[in-house]
């Protein structure tokens, strides 16, 4: 019986190619779309996963999120190195500053600036030069990324193609030069713009004058001490914030969850390849089986089981979203490898495919009853009409 369920299915190749491609369809919307939202939501606390040496992130407590800085007064970098199981504290500068290029146009850039004496919080990555070099006079480090892109050197030819930064170019910040001493990979922000790392002192001279330039205090627990006690004693010895690396990450995460309209827009976009999915693959495999009545209705009449007939119409379900959710899944793993090296977000995790095929089986299970409703029903009477 299960060859003749084949046999039936296969036998319209239309109608079997027409509801793979619904499937396929489907299938390729709630993976992919999600595995782009996820690549997004990834990249804003991107700056915090680089910076995995500390334990703890201590800021201003009305901080919402990495990128809402709110400057600290310098003093309390010494109030925290002061309190009980705390087995180092460093400074880091964090702020949007304007770099003027060769050309005399400018553009927006992360600034990074690092304790001077430990370098604490630098890039995960070096490619050339190293960190150490952060030391020479006006010495930064800059982003492969934004090297190649925002911050290359414009071509002399009118549209030609720009020259990627590279070590010993300058560049000005806030009217200042800053020499390329150093180029490193680090994970794309969520702004996508040029990271450049340089010291704390040195970040201090480039940003405008302030009364207030602390970003964060990064924090080290001493061996053995439990790093949530030590977050409790940081907040309530100085009345500031403190978060474990994925305590912030969290914060980060959830601002964007509830304070843009990404989720609600991905969202929309896996609801429609559901909807359209479900009634494509519905639609035909009804049509399939209404063509199909006087088949199963001989074999009704030969003594078959309703529950044989249900086996046959599951093994077809199974057959057709099996086939779609793996090539769904495949143009999503393709797609993701293709667009590896350009600016778009894109995260996929094991977890995705269990969504996806979830989401696949529900529009095979809907698929699949349709038919099966008309099935049971059907008096096998049917073979004797004209």
């Amino acid at each position: 019986m299960n060859h003749i369920a084949l046999k039936m299915l296969m036998g319209d190749r239309g109608k079997y190619i027409g509801i793979v491609m619904g499937l396929t369809f489907a299938s390729l919307i709630m993976t992919q779309q999600p595995a782009i939202f996820l690549g997004l939501m990834t990249r804003t606390f991107s700056f915090i996963s680089d910076v995995g040496l500390p334990d703890i992130w201590v800021m201003d407590a009305k901080v919402q999120f990495v990128d809402d800085i709110k400057p600290l007064q310098d003093t309390e970098l010494y109030r925290v190195r002061g309190i009980s199981g705390v087995e180092w504290a460093m400074p880091m500068y964090k702020g949007m500053l304007k770099a003027r290029l060769a050309d005399g146009t400018f553009q927006t850039c992360i600034v990074v600036g690092l304790d001077d004496a430990t370098l604490i919080g630098g890039p995960p990555v070096m490619l050339e030069g190293s960190l150490e070099d952060l030391r020479r006079s006006d010495g930064v480090i800059v982003d492969i990324d934004g090297a190649k892109d925002k911050l290359a050197k414009p071509s002399v030819i009118p549209g030609g193609k720009s020259t990627p930064l590279k070590m010993g170019d300058n560049l000005e910040l806030n009217d200042r030069r800053a020499i390329v001493v150093g180029i490193a990979k680090v994970t794309r922000t969520f702004q996508a713009q040029p990271v450049v790392y340089t010291t704390y002192s040195r970040a201090k001279s480039y940003a405008p004058r302030e009364r207030k330039l602390l970003s964060f205090v990064l924090v080290k627990a001493i061996k053995g001490q439990n790093v949530a006690e030590l977050v409790q004693r940081i907040k309530a010895s100085t009345g500031l914030a403190a978060y474990t690396q994925e305590d912030f990450k969290t914060l980060t995460y959830q601002y964007f969850m509830k304070n843009t309209g990404i989720p609600i827009n991905f969202g929309i976009s896996v609801l429609l390849g559901f909807i359209v999915g479900a009634a494509i693959a519905g639609q035909t495999f009804y049509n399939f089986t209404l063509e199909n009545l006087r088949q199963f209705g001989v074999l009704k009449a030969m003594g078959t089981s309703n529950w044989v007939l249900l086996r046959m119409i599951l093994l077809q379900a199974v057959l057709v979203g099996t086939i779609g959710y793996g090539m769904g899944v495949g143009l999503t793993a393709l797609f993701g490898y293709a667009m590896r090296n350009t600016i778009l977000a894109f995260r996929f995790p094991w977890q995705l495919l269990i969504f996806s095929g979830a989401g696949v089986s529900l529009i095979c299970v809907f698929a699949a009853l349709i038919s099966i409703l008309k099935v049971i029903r059907l008096e096998p009477a049917i073979v004797f009409k004209g």
